[in-house]
């Protein structure tokens, strides 16, 4: 068979092996084509291309769409689309691109809304940007970390009194679904004490990224913030990518030294989109259906957080995980749960009674809380925490009537005080609570300084 020409004039003849024709056109981008489409998996043949480098897929109308290499076997390639699938037929030409993803950092970043992609959503003309990194970010060398000794103002009375954050901690905003955890987030990117907001809206509905951008987070919460979005109707590549694009901006601007507040809604998303395309490519399930693979790229996203070196900035990190039913055990849950530094319930129970933020103090922990408060601060916060679980695990008995007055004084003390904290834990959207403010409030309700 006489050998034929590939686009670039180099004679290779399709009769020998793959492997022999790489080896006779070292560094030559060799096309391939699209052999097969099994669910959202496209699989190649005839070309060679790394994991997470690009392909270009060029169609018969002209349209052209890129993929990522996710997985190979043998000579044949797979690739997950990043664009719509219409339009694909047999033997579209693929074409690696030789790179992988980047992102598009700087400070014209900020102000604006962005897709998985980088691609600005919000029509307010081409992105100014300073760099081009890696969207896989950096290893960090954990004994050259700075480690976390200074609070974050986050603007929420409950969250500054009782579970303190400090600038570089990793928290876990566990919540069911309509219980309040974007209006959370959207008060701490407007009350913050952080230089710059980055919010990732991962996986979500399309119609709450426009009211987060406009009612939630505002005109001005927006100025110092970055967004980027991508909703449920996004290919699981792009959903992926737009948490390590996230992530990628918030790095950039940590090692610019400024001090970032990272929100991630959801890590829950970000999971199942893995979760999508390790399916797709035949890695088989383990628990509840989720691939080993998703277990080892929750703790490489969330240590992509965190302090930098000594003299350099920080990425505090709020990742919102979904709870299924309400289930606080479900596998990403618990996973989520050991690779962070804390955890953050939001209660139905409290939601449905008008509570808001519905903050469970009790089951919600700050582990990096005694290190960055000083010791009478840890002794009020565990002074309420005391008597609000006490009142809790003697709810029944109070409820209807069993308990005498005077039986326990602790009980006692926790009835009296209850309505209080109740009402020290409530705070109203549009209000904004200092670290300065709740502390003062947090020695009045416990009767340590006089009103006024």
């Amino acid at each position: 068979m006489i050998p034929e020409a590939n686009r670039s004039g180099v004679w290779i003849d399709r009769l020998k092996p793959y492997s022999q024709r790489i080896e006779q056109t070292p560094g030559l981008v060799v096309e391939g084509k699209l052999s097969r489409m099994v669910g959202l998996t496209l699989e190649a043949v005839g070309c060679r291309a790394a994991i997470g480098s690009r392909c270009r897929i060029e169609m018969n109308g002209g349209r052209k769409i890129e993929a990522e290499v996710v997985g190979f076997a043998g000579e044949r390639v797979f690739l997950m689309s990043a664009g719509e699938l219409y339009g694909l037929e047999p033997d579209c030409r693929v074409i690696p691109m030789g790179e992988n993803s980047l992102a598009s950092v700087g400070a014209g970043l900020l102000g604006r809304v962005l897709d998985g992609a980088g691609r600005p959503l919000d029509n307010k003309g081409p992105l100014n940007a300073d760099a081009r990194i890696s969207l896989n970010g950096t290893t960090i060398n954990p004994l050259t970390r700075k480690p976390i000794r200074t609070p974050l103002d986050v603007g929420v009375r409950a969250i500054n009194s009782m579970l303190c954050v400090g600038r570089g901690q990793r928290m876990g905003l566990f919540a069911g679904t309509g219980v309040g955890k974007s209006i959370l987030l959207g008060m701490m990117t407007k009350f913050t004490a952080a230089d710059i907001v980055v919010v990732g809206l991962i996986g979500e509905r399309g119609r709450e990224v426009n009211e987060f951008v406009q009612k939630i987070l505002g005109e001005e919460g927006l100025k110092r913030a970055v967004v980027v979005a991508t909703p449920a109707d996004d290919p699981p590549l792009m959903r992926v990518h737009g948490a390590l694009l996230a992530t990628s901006i918030a790095e950039y601007f940590r090692d610019q030294g400024q001090d970032v507040l990272l929100l991630m809604d959801s890590l829950t998303r970000f999971a199942q989109a893995h979760r999508e395309i390790a399916l797709a490519i035949g890695e088989p399930p383990a628990t509840k259906g989720y691939p080993p693979s998703v277990f080892a790229k929750l703790p490489h996203l969330v240590e992509r957080a965190g302090n930098g070196s000594e003299g350099g900035g920080s990425i505090t990190a709020f990742y919102t995980v979904l709870t299924e039913g309400d289930d606080n055990n479900d596998p990403i849950a618990d996973s989520a749960r050991g690779v962070l530094d804390g955890h953050i319930f939001l209660s139905r129970s409290l939601a449905e009674s008008g509570h808001f933020p519905a903050i469970d103090i009790e089951a919600s922990v700050s582990r990096v809380m005694p290190d960055i408060v000083d010791s009478s601060h840890m002794k009020m916060a565990l002074e309420v925490r005391r008597l609000y679980s006490i009142y809790r695990q003697n709810l029944d008995l109070i409820s209807v009537g069993a308990y005498q007055v005077g039986s326990d004084p602790r009980i006692d003390k926790s009835i009296e005080k209850n309505p209080a904290i109740l009402e020290f834990l409530k705070q109203d959207m549009n209000e904004a609570v200092n670290v300065e403010r709740s502390l003062k409030e947090l020695e009045i309700l416990l009767e340590l300084r006089n009103k006024g």
